[in-house]
């Protein structure tokens, strides 16, 4: 029943909007002093690795040994990652523009710093965006998602709608 309001509700999508322009100005700033004044997350990635020991480590050996073995030698790809994805999550979200997708590599990106030891705000992050995630189109309604939705959904009809599959 909270599913269906949630997805098909007029106040719903107007309360998500609220939760969307939230989340989307959280991410947008973030992102944007990142972009513009640089960020190297090599020192993120070594404290996180740090928090792995001890009798009650924040951070697992398996994330640990993610961090040391994929993320660290490729800190700089992980900067760029983590500096432009938050801010074209803020974008999408603040627009409304593929929100769930936007809302999705957000979340993504919450999980990780959660992983990395880092509360902050993310477990609030993460707790609004399953509400994003579950309302799936309602959450864009007033937004270009609007727009965008049909459009792409003409494009992926017409591609795809005449007994093709995506293998042949």
């Amino acid at each position: 029943m909270f599913v269906k309001w949630l997805r098909e509700n007029q106040i719903a999508a107007a309360l998500l909007t609220v939760i969307r322009l939230y989340l989307g100005y959280s991410w947008l700033t973030a992102g944007y002093h990142k972009v513009v004044d640089g960020f190297d997350a090599s020192g993120f990635l070594q404290g996180a690795v740090a928090k792995a020991t001890g009798d009650h480590p924040a951070v697992q050996s398996w994330w640990a040994t993610f961090l040391e073995g994929i993320a660290i030698p490729n800190a700089e790809l992980f900067s760029f990652l983590v500096a432009w994805g938050e801010l074209l999550v803020g974008l999408g979200l603040i627009l409304g523009c593929l929100t769930t997708a936007a809302a999705f590599f957000g979340i993504i990106m919450n999980f990780a710093f959660l992983f990395s030891g880092t509360v902050s705000t993310n477990a609030q992050m993460v707790l609004l965006t399953i509400f994003i995630l579950v309302a799936g189109y309602n959450a864009g309604k007033f937004g270009l998602d609007r727009y965008v939705a049909p459009f792409l959904r003409k494009l992926f009809k017409g591609k795809l709608g005449r007994n093709e599959t995506i293998a042949s």
